[in-house]
């Protein structure tokens, strides 16, 4: 009796183990590794009516699953946590929106990039057609999503109040409602809000060209070479063979 539960036990801890390196096992015999996401950001990640994690993002780690012959398992996850929960080993990947910087490489891996997605200004419908900047927008409020990319480059620019916000989603609100003067967000999202989504349909706009020139990128933990280079492997042939611009055109467009 004791051996066997010595047995069981030992199961139960390699098990564990396989799973937090990335290399669990489904019943097929496939790999399975946990993927967060911040589901908060519509088209690339969000929950739908059914609560379902879907959007761009979604689409292509599963296609990058199926190309590259791994499933995954995706983990909601809050934007706050999901960096430190990846340096934790609370899951193998994260795939959020999240942009390739120098300062991330020091602390996580990426894979080859998958999407261009610079910055952009989206104001209210009725905003003059001179403003198409953010420093046309000096001495005045304008929102972004605490942590990102957008807040940064508001912070950057002259003049210009930034306001932040735990979700870009709460931006957007209070642009609509004329608290703030504008909102920088990644452009595939502005597109989402300001050409798809009926609750903002007429009263927004996006202005200029992005002024960034930015790259998502799945992240991996530090040193994890095994998850980063099935994901890779995977990415590489959905990039390659038509898959990804099929996504793109189903959410992006």
């Amino acid at each position: 009796m004791k051996r066997i539960a010595v047995f069981l036990s030992l199961l139960v801890l390699t098990a564990a183990f396989a799973f937090a390196s990335g290399e669990a096992e489904s019943e097929s015999g496939a790999p399975v590794i946990t993927v967060a996401s911040d589901a908060t950001w519509p088209p690339m990640e969000f929950v739908d009516a059914d609560g379902q994690i879907v959007g761009f993002d979604i689409d292509l780690i599963n296609a990058v699953a199926e190309a590259g012959g791994f499933e995954v398992e995706i983990q909601n996850t809050a934007w706050e946590g999901i960096f430190p929960g990846l340096a934790n080993g609370d899951y193998d990947a994260v795939i959020s929106s999240v942009t390739i910087t120098d300062e991330r490489k020091n602390t996580m891996d990426f894979s080859i990039p998958y999407v261009n997605a610079g910055q952009i200004l989206v104001v209210p419908a009725d905003t003059p057609a001179s403003v198409t900047s953010l420093e046309d927008l000096a001495g005045r409020e304008v929102g972004a999503q605490i942590g990102t990319t957008g807040a940064f480059a508001v912070e950057e620019a002259a003049g210009v109040e930034l306001r932040t916000y735990d979700e870009i989603g709460l931006a957007v609100e209070d642009l609509a409602n004329g608290r703030i003067a504008g909102a920088v967000m990644d452009n595939p999202v502005a597109a989402d809000y300001v050409l798809q989504n009926e609750n903002y349909a007429g009263r927004l706009k996006i202005v200029g060209e992005p002024f960034t020139e930015e790259f998502y990128g799945i992240a991996v933990k530090k040193g994890n070479t095994e998850v980063l280079d099935m994901i890779n492997a995977g990415l590489e042939i959905v990039l390659n063979n038509g898959t990804a611009d099929e996504i793109t055109n189903a959410w992006l467009r």
